[in-house]
């Protein structure tokens, strides 16, 4: 499949436009010392985090997962907009897309009023048509409700035509449930091999040219 200028761009926003690892890193090692579980690594979490709290939670904390998840919110919103880190180049792609009149969106799986202030933050919150979170839609990714979702104020119709571009196996997952073309962003090599992933990008930089190209 040839690769052609896409209508619209859905992205995953943690760790795909913005590096928040330090962030959700802190925030995991605090809650779990206050729940009694042993703290994982920084390379841990990124091997495991990618579903949304109120799918995950309940699986790390049980019955308990609620004043974990009220722990975590705490110590993230603490300090997330001082942290916040633009990946290098970001910003110049989503100008190239605003420019060129593409329809773009995020979809993420961090709670959505917590997602909005952290674009607000950037001052990103006019690049976007749309922004989904966690909680926004009756399920989170890896279902297809938050891309559906986004792509509903397009007035265009899902396929190929629309990339989603993130960095976890539930974003692919996700493209994959809404018709949408995945492209993964990071490695090629930790791509999720079950998913047919033909485009990858290792950075914003790579996404430029690729968009440039088109």
């Amino acid at each position: 499949m040839q690769l052609t200028r896409p209508q619209a761009v859905i992205f995953d926003w943690d760790n795909t436009l913005v590096d928040s690892w330090g962030t959700i890193h802190a925030a995991l090692a605090e809650t779990f010392v206050a729940m009694g579980h042993q703290p994982w690594t920084l390379a841990e979490v990124k091997q495991k985090v990618a579903r949304s709290m109120r799918d995950s939670f309940p699986i790390i904390f049980g019955e308990r997962w609620k004043e974990a998840a009220q722990i975590y919110q705490d110590s993230f919103l603490a300090v997330h907009l001082q942290n916040l880190q633009a990946f290098e180049h970001s910003e110049k792609v989503l100008d190239l897309l605003q420019k060129e009149a593409i329809f773009t969106a995020i979809a993420s799986n961090k709670k959505g009023d917590a997602l909005r202030k952290e674009v607000a933050h950037l001052e990103w919150t006019d690049y976007f048509h749309a922004i989904i979170g966690a909680g926004d839609t009756a399920l989170d990714k890896p279902a297809a409700d938050p891309a559906l979702e986004a792509m509903k104020y397009s007035g265009i119709s899902v396929g190929k035509n629309v990339w989603f571009i993130g960095d976890s196996e539930v974003d692919m997952q996700c493209a994959d449930a809404a018709g949408c073309l995945p492209i993964w962003y990071g490695e090629s090599e930790n791509k999720p091999p079950q998913y047919d992933i033909k485009y990858t990008v290792s950075d914003h930089s790579e996404l430029l040219k690729m968009l440039k190209g088109l």
